[in-house]
Parts: C-alpha cells; structure tokens; sequence
C-alpha cells in the first residue's frame, strides 16, 4: 500500500516529522517499507507556457520554443522533448536553479542557438519515473507559480508492507484512523455526500451467487464527457500511490478505492443488455480481460453478467466487450461487497494479480458499496458532467456479516501485557479505533467497526491496546516459573545427530522448499503423487513435495551450474502422500535424504583422484545404520524400484523387512531431462527408521581365541550379499562372530551369469576354544546353507 504523506496529513491533523510518523506507523504494526521523497530542491523551477515551437535549424530533433513563465519577457529555450508544442503548459526550470541530481541551470548555445534554461521532465525533477518527455500541466496552471507551490510540494510517496488480516488500511479513511488512533490525533472525517438525482435511468440486478456476493449496488450516469481531464490534484494523489492515471472515468474509481478502500468498476453502460446478475461461472466460459488475456473459467469463479454474456469475473478485473473508451457517453458505476472466501486465490488461478482482488481476498468493509458509489458519483458528476440515475440495489441482509461485541477483561488485559493500563487510555484507544465502547464491571465490551474483519476475540482487543498504547512502554521482563528440560529417550537418535554424523561424512545441509512445481514431479515420475494446493504462490510451487530429491537434487543442479564439481548435499525435512480417503489431512512423514556428485574425495595430494559410486554412499548409510547398533537388522533388495532410479545400480533400503527407503543412481534419462551432465548419487530414507536404535549393553570379552576360515563361493550374479550374509547367520548362529567379504570376482574361471564371493568366518565360542573339527564343521554347514539357499558352490 502506497500513499502521498500530503494525503494523510490532510486527514489526520499532526505535526510530528516524517521520520517520527514512519516511526510511529511501523512500531504500531503498519510497516514502513520505502519513503520516496519528492519535490525537494525545486527552488527556481516554476509552471511556463510555450508561446511557440519551432523546429532546430540545424537538428531533426531539437526545437526552438519561446516561453513565458511570469516575467515581463519570454525566454528562449532549446528542448529534445517530443512533446514540446506550442501552447503547452509545463515545467521550466530557470537559469542558477541547482536540480535535484546537482547539476546547475546555465546559460547555453546548442548547436548554434542560445538557451536560457530547461524545459524538464517529471523524472529530471525527481517527482515521477516518467522520463518519455517534459512535464505536461493542466491548461489553467497560474504561469509563474512555482511549481513546488502548484503541485503541493514537497511530499513522500510512502510504502508501508501490511499483513493480511490489516485490509481495513488499503484505503485512506481506514489508515487514516489508525494513525489518528497511535498519533493521538484529530482526524478530519471523508464527507459522506449523496450524489443529486436527475435522472431516471436504471437497471435491473440479479443476486444468483448467494453468501458470495450479498450487495451489488449500480448507477447509470448519462451524459458524461470521458475525454475531459483529471484534475491535477487527483492525478498527483493517484502517482503518490503508485496508480498510473488513465481516464477520468478509471481515475475516478480508482481513486474512490484508494480513499475509501472499496474497488468499483465502471462499465459502459451502452454496450450492456437487460438486467445486471452476479452469479457463478459456467465451466468453459471465456472473457476477455481489460489487459487483453483471455480466459476460461470454471465454476469456482463468480461473474458479472447481463443476459448476453459475461462483462468482468467479480472481484478481480473487467471484460474489455464493455469498457468504457473516450466515447462512452453512458456510465454504469458498480459497487458491491464480495465474501472474502469467494475471491480468494481467484486472481493468482489466472496468473493475475490486481488491486481488487488483493483488497476483497483480505476483506471489504461491507458497508462502503453505497458510500463508495454516492463518492464517485459526486466527483464524476464535478468533473465530467452528466446527470445521475437514482442507485439501484440487490441485496441479501442475511448473508451480510455482523461485528459482534467483544468482551474485554481488566485483569486479563493487565496479565497479558505485564503492565497495567490506565481504564481512561483503554477507552480512548478503543473509540479512536472507531469501536464502539460500553463499561462492564469487570471491564469493557467494544463493537469493532464493520471493516475490522480481524477483531474476533478478547486477545484481538488486547493486541489493538498493545500497539496503539507503545510496544515501547511494555517492560521487557524475564518469564517467571520453574523450566523442566525434556529428556531425550536413549533408545532414539535426535535429527541433530543425524545430521551431525552426515556433516562429519563431508555434506552441507540444505533447506528447499515444502512445495515443488507439477512439471518438476512429472520429469520424475512422480507425477500425482503430491498433493495438489488449492491457492499456489505460483506454477513452481503447487504441490506438496512427496520427496525430499526432486528439490535437493535442484539444488545440485544449480550449484554444477556455477561450477562446483564435487557437491554433497542433505536434508530433513517432511514429506506428503495423498490422504486415504475423502476428508482425511495428507498423511506427513519425516524423511533424511542426500545427494552427491563429483569425486569420492575432496582434491588432495595423498590419494588420486576418484569419481564417487554406490559403494561409497552405501558407505554414508551404513555408517549411519551402524549407529542405530542393529546393523543386522539393516538390508537392501533390488525389487520395485521407482522409475528415476537407475534399475542396475539402485535398491531398496529395508529395515526388519520393511521398506524404508531408497538408494542408489538416478537414471540417466532423468539426468538428462534435468540437463545434468554427470552421474547422482542418491538416498532417501525415513527418519523414525533412522532414529530408532538399540541401546548398548556391557558384556565380558570373550577369553577365548577366534579362528578364521575363508571361503570361496561361485553363485548366480544375481544374488546379493545381504542374501548370503543372511543364509550364512542362519547356518551358524552364536559360532559367527563376524563375516567378512574382501572379494568378488568375474571372468575367467567363473561361468557367465555367476560371480565368485571370497568372504572371511570368523568362529567364536564364549564357553570354549574351537577345534578345527568345530571349524570344518561350520564351514560345511555353511557351504551346505549356500548351496541349498542360493544356487552356490564352492571353488576349488
């Protein structure tokens, strides 16, 4: 929300300074985000007339013109702007006038001909961005005026950033009373003037959209020049706010909302046929917009129609059939009062964002549509004539919500805040507010204005005493109460461990975000997997992520994009699966995953160079499976992988024999729909599987030696070692103090489609030294589980 700081002060009338107004707002919670100062160092610069225009004679692009500007002679002056013309009314800044950027007015000869001074543009003066040539003023701008003086300079066009529920501050009345309120202040009330009926003109008005649209007010204005010009003094309010002036007709309506905070539309009342309705979208149903878009629109969507065709979608933007043009003789002025709800995320669904719909989103006062329609009724009739048709009205008082009174508690006040607030500047605050007050015995009941969509409760109130009376005269106390730290149960690892450990493995972490676009989780596969939001920022982040990849491994794209080559990333965060049934919330997991590419090891003189495998981020999970002290528990399978893992170089992570995650290379045709140009390593796992381990317990070395018998076994390639690893356990049980495979071999020897495994038993007894009859027999009841369990045989 933009304003002139001019426009304020006529409302509200202080005295403080700038920066103790900006101050002032910002502490009471209206944010001050950018003051653009204007009009400072006009001194010398005043309103002239170009008496006459005459081309350069040795340039195409320069004019000679000769301008009066209030002293007895004209001067002369040479300009490049296109729009010099003789008769033209605009700014000259004389000569010793210092400009705002520094540079001094001087005498000069262009080309051959004298110039005594400078004929500027709104931007050379600092006042407006609009450099496309010299200021054009109104044709009864006093010649000679300084221009300060003229254009009510200087001023500030300030930004302030309110939160969504503040929408009763997007116009002036409602800021203004606010500030009358933190400012302790008089304000001047908006006139609230009726518009004087002559004509008969109307239209009749269907309500078919029910709670959503409950008031729909119109008028008919005949007779209306719409070429005659804004006034100065409008066009000047609407720049400060940050509004391009247009034409009389939009100017007027746009300035309406901005004074008043209601948005109105103004249809050419000539291109309209039979009775105005305001109903739901048919699914299908096109318009084109005032911005030239086309759109189709569902039955989501509310419009405003005659019985021919669909004229603007109600709360965002009109239809360009019926505009209004220099030629529209004829005016229907709209106002009406839609349901917040209703127009929500309405504007974004057609990639548009204006300022009805960001006003009617957050909430309109529903009181304003008449006051808003007699307004500018008023000020279209003083400036482009006409004579005004009575207001035509549909309503359902029904549907139109009500400010119920709110309890407000002495004691509950002074516990909140901490401090105790005198019941005279508790009164004042709330009727400043434009609340009306009533005395309670234990406190006070206040009925908040109809445009304070926010004020619902008892702590509402309680924030409103808060930010008026002064943050700054709350103390600032240390919370009474005794602080029970939680114990961490020992049979869980905390997340910070877990990222501790992948911090010490050489990863960063990294935070993405919740959302991701469809077209990134179609490039996936994972395409209806998300959930879907029903009002997205924008298309990149319309879904709930179902994996924590997707957004990490852009995250790596984008840093090999800046030329980083070896990039470790990983992060826990929540994932989202659809829900079960109607009616159910998504179902939300917490998952770790990390990604990887680049070389094994960080460059280093010690070791060469080696690019990264499955083996070296299986490493990374199995550090951390060991840390959860069941590493038997642990196992990877190579079934049912998803599509965007590599099906040879991928498994599945199960723990106790239930999936928990992912691991292993992404596929190449992912890779290259992603434009990634190297190989990724990727896990995703569950972080309650990751979380949950088994606490240690002490026991006494074993006093008795180990024996070692290695083994070499010839088995189908398919077959994994978590497979023989578990055959072999099984085979053995308390004799197999540990396993060890240091080989696998291929090639000559060994049959195509089998491999060799050469793994190391280590025995153990707790009662006894083994024998190497206790050691062949295990190794044969080994060899004998492989054999039976896995296709295997052993090698000579």
């Amino acid at each position: 929300m933009k304003f002139s700081e001019n426009w304020l002060r006529e409302l509200v009338a202080t005295d403080v300074d700038r920066d103790a107004l900006t101050s002032r707002l910002t502490l009471a919670g209206l944010e001050v985000e950018d003051v653009d100062v204007l009009g400072v160092g006009l001194d010398g610069v005043v309103v002239a007339h170009i008496l006459s225009c005459e081309d350069h004679p040795d340039s195409d692009h320069l004019h000679v013109c000769s301008v009066a500007f209030g002293e007895a002679e004209p001067v002369q002056i040479v300009c490049g702007a296109p729009n010099a013309r003789t008769g033209l009314k605009t700014a000259l800044a004389t000569v010793g006038t210092c400009m705002p950027d520094g540079i001094t007015i001087k005498k000069a000869k262009l080309r051959g001909v004298e110039s005594f001074g400078m004929l500027c543009s709104a931007k050379e003066l600092r006042i407006d961005a609009d450099a496309s040539g010299i200021m054009e003023l109104p044709a009864d701008a006093p010649i000679g005026t300084p221009l300060a003086e003229y254009l009510g300079l200087p001023d500030a066009s300030i930004g302030i950033g309110l939160t969504p529920n503040r929408a009763d501050c997007l116009g002036m009345l409602g800021l203004a009373c606010d500030a009358a309120a933190v400012l302790d202040a008089p304000i001047k009330a908006i006139a609230a003037i009726d518009a004087p009926v002559a004509g008969k003109a109307t239209r009749a008005i269907r309500l078919d959209a029910g709670a959503d649209c409950p008031r729909y007010l119109g008028r008919i204005i005949e007779g209306v020049d719409a070429a005659a010009p804004t006034p100065q003094w409008m066009a000047t309010r609407l720049r400060r706010a940050g509004v391009r002036p247009i034409s009389v007709l939009v100017d007027v309506t746009n300035y309406v909302m901005l004074e008043l905070g209601q948005p109105m539309h103004a249809f050419d009342n000539d291109t309209l046929s039979g009775a105005i309705s305001v109903r739901k979208a048919t699914d299908g149903e096109t318009l084109a917009l005032l911005n030239e878009q086309d759109v189709m629109l569902d039955a989501g969507f509310m419009v405003i129609a005659d019985e021919a065709q669909a004229l603007a979608v109600a709360g965002v933007m009109g239809g360009m059939a019926s505009r209004v043009t220099a030629t529209t003789r004829n005016v229907f002025l709209e106002s009406a009062h839609f349901a917040p709800a209703a127009i929500a995320g309405k504007a974004r669904k057609l990639g548009l964002h204006t300022d009805a719909s960001h006003r009617f989103e957050r909430g309109v006062d529903p009181e304003l549509p008449r006051r808003a329609l007699e307004r500018a009724s008023t000020l279209l009739l003083a400036i482009a004539g006409g004579k005004a048709g009575p207001v035509c009205v549909a309503e359902n008082v029904d549907a139109i919500p009500a400010r119920q009174p709110v309890r407000l508690r002495r004691a509950r006040l002074a516990r909140v805040l901490g401090i105790n607030v005198a019941d005279a500047d508790v009164e004042r605050i709330l009727r400043a507010l434009d609340m009306r007050v009533e005395t309670t015995d234990e406190g006070w009941q206040a009925t908040p204005p109809s445009r304070r969509f926010d004020i619902e409760r008892e702590e509402d109130l309680i924030e409103e005493i808060a930010r008026v009376h002064g943050y700054r005269h709350i103390p600032m106390r240390a919370p009474g109460g005794e602080l029970v730290a939680g114990a961490q149960p020992e049979a869980r690892r905390s997340p910070l461990e877990l990222a501790v450990d992948l911090v010490d493995r050489d990863y960063r972490e990294a935070i993405t975000m919740a959302f991701v676009g469809a077209d990134l989780l179609k490039s996936w596969g994972m395409h209806g997997q998300g959930v879907a939001l029903a009002n997205p920022l924008n298309a990149e982040l319309a879904v709930m992520r179902p994996s924590l990849l997707p957004g990490l491994v852009e995250a790596l794209r984008h840093n090999a994009a800046r030329q980083q080559s070896r990039i470790r990333l990983f992060e826990r965060g929540h994932v989202f699966a659809a829900p079960a049934g109607a009616g159910d919330a998504p179902v939300e997991t917490d998952h770790l995953a990390w990604v990887a590419c680049g070389s094994a090891l960080a460059e280093q003189w010690g070791t060469s160079a080696r690019a990264l495998d499955f083996h070296d981020i299986k490493g990374d999970l199995e550090a951390l499976m060991a840390a959860t002290g069941e590493s038997e528990s642990w196992s990877v399978a190579t079934g049912d992988l998803p599509p965007w893992l590599h099906p040879g170089r991928s498994a599945r992570v199960l723990r106790d024999g239930q999936s928990v995650g992912v691991i292993g290379l992404l596929h190449p045709r992912l890779l290259a729909a992603l434009d990634i140009d190297q190989d990724v390593h990727v896990v995703e796992c569950r972080v309650d599987a990751l979380s949950r381990r088994r606490l240690p317990r002490a026991q006494a070395i074993v006093r008795f030696p180990s024996v070692r018998r290695d083994i070499a076994m010839d088995l189908p390639e398919h077959v994994g070692w978590a497979a023989v690893e578990a055959c072999i356990r099984a085979a053995l049980g308390t004799h197999l103090h540990a396993l060890r495979l240091f080989d696998c071999y291929q090639g000559k020897g060994v049959d195509t489609g089998r491999k060799s495994l050469a793994m190391g038993l280590i025995l153990q007894d707790e009662s006894r030294t083994l024998t190497d009859d206790d050691a062949n027999r295990c190794v044969a009841d080994a060899v004998a589980a492989l054999e039976h369990g896995c296709d295997a045989r052993l090698r000579g």
